[in-house]
């Protein structure tokens, strides 16, 4: 588990700093980081960190194109997250849950 919110922290840092360089490189009128590079580094795990910069840096966020498919990546991780949840949890797990939340 600590593997994993290492992993998780170095991705979105990694995001973070990119995202903030990328628009650094805009403002400066010089050659940019790729989307497809950007999108990458999101559909690895770093959403959280380019979600942050984008926010903080205001940066791409008036892109339509760009929101779209970061919230296809988005709603892709998520979905991807219930069917692990759902097919790796014991029926105990899965019966708590369901009751826990009233479904």
């Amino acid at each position: 588990m600590k593997v994993l919110l290492v992993y998780f922290f170095i991705v979105n840092s990694i995001a973070f700093i990119l995202a903030g360089y990328d628009k650094y490189l805009a403002v400066k009128h010089k050659r940019r980081i790729s989307e497809n590079m950007l999108f990458s580094i999101t559909a690895i795990g770093g959403c959280v960190g380019l979600l942050l910069a984008m926010l903080l840096f205001r940066h791409k966020t008036s892109k339509p194109s760009f929101m779209i498919k970061y919230a296809g990546i988005i709603l892709l991780q998520v979905v991807i997250a219930f069917l692990f949840f759902f097919y790796y949890c014991d029926a105990e797990t899965l019966a708590w849950f369901m009751v826990s939340t009233n479904i």
